[in-house]
């Protein structure tokens, strides 16, 4: 690895810093991506957190508790919804900065950010036809058997609610004789 050549050494002053800046805008967007990443994953930890909190925090009701369990918990919370403003203030902070390093930047049609490669056109939509042709199919046929089976079942089904109310009709009117 070498190192980049001094301003003063057959280079003009401004030549490499232009370039070394806009390396450094690149990786410290990126670096500013990945601690957004990771700020947004730190304040879904700390919401869980708060959440496990309240969900064993003892209201005071009436109840006897103890006040010092109560107020640590308390403090806890605070601390936490303290942590996750905080959290929050820095993800914004994060964004503008994103958002100010890629305003200069012209956007890219997400088509062409896809590569492929393009065969005769009539061979290839002649292919692409026929297979979604046949896939159409292989999922019409699965489903027509889905059905089918879901009709046997419900029929099954019906068959065993049918059994179930003439055994309980038998039952309460064998209780009903009794008395």
């Amino acid at each position: 690895m070498s190192t980049p050549p001094l301003a003063g050494a057959g280079m003009p002053p401004g030549a490499f810093s232009g370039t070394q800046a806009q390396a450094a805008r690149e990786v410290n967007t990126a670096s500013l991506c990945r601690i957004g990443q990771e700020t947004v994953q730190d304040i879904v930890f700390r919401t869980m957190e708060i959440f496990q909190l309240l969900r064993n925090m003892q209201l005071p009701n009436g109840v006897t508790y103890h006040t010092g369990t109560y107020q640590d918990r308390l403090g806890k919370l605070q601390e936490h919804l303290r942590q996750l403003s905080i959290l929050f203030r820095k993800l914004r902070l994060v964004y503008d900065k994103c958002n100010e390093n890629c305003a200069g930047l012209d956007p890219v049609p997400i088509e062409q950010l896809i590569p492929y490669v393009e065969e005769d056109g009539s061979k290839h939509d002649d292919r692409s036809a026929a297979s979604q042709l046949r896939f159409a199919s292989e999922e019409r046929r699965e489903i027509m058997e889905v059905n089918k089976k879901l009709k046997q079942k419900n029929q099954q089904l019906k068959q065993i609610m049918d059994q179930l109310r003439n055994l309980i009709w038998d039952i309460n009117a064998m209780l009903a004789m009794r008395n």
